[in-house]
Order: structure tokens, then C-alpha cells, then sequence
């Protein structure tokens, strides 16, 4: 019995460096990696639903990436994003399918979709965790990494919602009407719900404390806090 208590003891103090790296008031890599691979482990249900394998393994580098940028906030604003486009995805797939509109694999994203989804956020994540700019422009990126996922969500919860509920669809370049699924075409039930989507995912970003609301003079003042800033 004496010989298995210095690996419990090991073991222990592992498990004890792992948490203290996961619940760190700075995020960093180490606490990204461990953070995200118990996430992923425990949510693989949910994620086989909406992403293929290489689609969660593409969206496993960007969970590290926004951990290491904007840490638990961050991460949680993506994965609202992430629930709430797939709900959408999955709304009336089979009338989709029947129409020919649907998107492969069931509504399963691969990592191409991951990738250029997430393509303006990690950008200003890699901005964000550099520095770049100084201390002023932080709340920038943050609003950036904010704003690029509410106008993606926006764009899926559009077209998803357009072809399961839209009635007469225009195409945006000539306004002619055209069959629902057309490519580039608006609806109004589409474009209310892609808008409803935007507000909400934003206002998530507020509760999170990602996106400020304050007003212009605080702008002018030259005061900006480490949080972005939403200006009426």
C-alpha cells in the first residue's frame, strides 16, 4: 500500500498545477491547451454535431488561440457562436435537404468553414496577444474579435433561417426574385433573424465583459479600459 502513495501524492499535485493554470488571472498557452482539451472532451457530444473531425480540430487551435487572447470570456463568446449557428443550421434540415440547399455533411462544418468564419477574430487575437499598438488599442482588438463573430453568426443565421422560413427571396444585385438557396439572394425573414442573432450574440459579449457600452466623451477623453467599447 506505502508504494502507491508517492504516485497518488504525484498525481495529485498534478491535477492541483493543472487547475491553478486553468483558472490563472492571465491566460496563457499552457492554460489555453489544458482549458480547451478538457472542454473539447467533455463537449465532444455537442461537437460532432455541428463540426467534422477536421472541422474540431480546426476549431481546437481556435479555442487555444482565444483562450490565449481573451481568455474564459473569449472562449465562451465563440462557443455561443458556435451553438447558436448550429441550431440554425439544423432548423428544417430535412425540407433543406429535399431542396437541394442544405449544407453538406448534415450540417456538419468542415475546417474550411471553421477557418474563414473565425478568419477577422484571429487576426485581432494575434493582435491582442502581441501588443500591437500598445495598451490603448487592447479594447480595439477585443471589439474586433467581438464584432467579426456577431457579423458571421448574422450571416449564417440569414442565409440558414432564409431557406427554412423565407418567403420571397431577391437577389441583392439586380432584386430579381429567385428561388430560396440561391446564391446571394435576401429574405426578409432571413435578414430579421440574422439581425435578432447579431444583437444577441453582442449582447453575450457585454455579460461576458468583452464590449462595453459607454458613452463618446469617454472616447474623447483619451481613457480607454481594458475592456472594447461600443459607441453611441
Amino acid at each position: 500500500m506505502l508504494s502507491h502513495r508517492p504516485r497518488a501524492v504525484s498525481m495529485q499535485g498534478v491535477l492541483s498545477k493543472a487547475m491553478d493554470l486553468i483558472q490563472s488571472a492571465h491566460p496563457t498557452w499552457e492554460s489555453a491547451l489544458l482549458s480547451n482539451l478538457l472542454i473539447f472532451v467533455v463537449g465532444s457530444p455537442i461537437l460532432v454535431s455541428g463540426l467534422s473531425l477536421s472541422g474540431i480540430f480546426a476549431a481546437f487551435l481556435l479555442g487555444n488561440l482565444t483562450w490565449r487572447a481573451f481568455g474564459p470570456s473569449g472562449f465562451l463568446l465563440v462557443a455561443s457562436y458556435f451553438v447558436l449557428g448550429t441550431a440554425a443550421t439544423k432548423v428544417k434540415m430535412a425540407q433543406k435537404e429535399a431542396q437541394g440547399v442544405a449544407e453538406k455533411r448534415k450540417g456538419r462544418r468542415g475546417p474550411g468553414s471553421v477557418i474563414g468564419s473565425s478568419a477577422a477574430g484571429c487576426v485581432c487575437a494575434f493582435l491582442s496577444i502581441f501588443g500591437a499598438g500598445g495598451q490603448a488599442f487592447l479594447a480595439l482588438w477585443r471589439l474586433g474579435f467581438v464584432s467579426s463573430f456577431c457579423t458571421k453568426l448574422s450571416d449564417t443565421v440569414s442565409s440558414e433561417i432564409g431557406k427554412a422560413y423565407g418567403k420571397t427571396t431577391y437577389l441583392v444585385t439586380t432584386f430579381k426574385v429567385v428561388p430560396r438557396g440561391t446564391e446571394g439572394a435576401v429574405s426578409a425573414e432571413g435578414t430579421l433573424a440574422g439581425l435578432l442573432a447579431s444583437i444577441l450574440l453582442a449582447s453575450i459579449g457585454c455579460i461576458l465583459g468583452e464590449v462595453w457600452c459607454i458613452s463618446k466623451t469617454v472616447w474623447s477623453s483619451g481613457w480607454l479600459p481594458n475592456s472594447s467599447l461600443v459607441i453611441f
